[in-house]
């Protein structure tokens, strides 16, 4: 991992949302960890949420954002797991329009040194849309700290070279957000 670090850095605006059925914002320790990663990596913490497994809540909310000029990156933790009420795949993926194959299988690579062959349950994923970055981590804290380490800190640091998601999304078009609140004001005025 190597960083120029002759040129300065450029922050990111970073949403961070929580998804669980069983934690509230006191219970919330991976949340609170990547806030306070993201904030000590010198970038800008725009909005933070907490909201159940629910597909259509998860959906609303991340595609919010993503059309968001403001945001630059969104942060997901939990609801990447195999149980029936594990449903953040199903929830982004169909917002994505690229794919990020390479966060998935370097999360699992990682954390195969941390939890064995368990990780295979990790559904962990990475995507681009509307030139923001979307990072999808399971909901514990021990993970998140894997994702953040050694992927999502250097992935969205500016200076990192020879490459990094920093410069995808610092090239965020700001003019889709006007245009989205345009066709909304038209239709609820009809």
């Amino acid at each position: 991992m190597s960083s120029d670090i002759t040129s300065e850095l450029i922050p990111l605006n970073i949403a961070l949302l929580t998804v669980s059925d069983s934690r509230g914002p006191d219970q919330d320790t991976s949340g609170q960890f990547l806030e306070d990663q993201i904030l000590a990596a010198g970038h800008q913490l725009l909005a933070r949420r907490l909201l159940p497994d629910d597909v259509y809540l998860v959906r609303a909310l991340i595609a919010k954002w993503i059309a968001d000029p403001a945001i630059h990156g969104i942060i997901i933790t939990g609801g990447t797991g195999f149980n029936e009420r594990d449903s953040t795949p199903e929830a982004v993926a169909p917002l994505l329009d690229k794919t990020i194959e390479g966060f998935g299988e370097e999360f699992r690579r990682l954390s195969a040194s941390e939890i064995a062959s368990s990780t295979i349950q990790s559904r962990a994923f990475g995507g681009l849309a509307n030139h923001t970055v979307v990072f999808c981590l399971p909901g514990s804290t021990g993970a998140c700290r894997t994702g953040w380490e050694h992927i999502l800190k250097p992935q969205l640091d500016s200076r990192h070279t020879p490459c990094n998601f920093a410069a995808l999304a610092l090239r965020k078009p700001e003019r889709a957000f006007d245009r989205l609140n345009d066709i909304i004001g038209q239709h609820a005025s009809r």
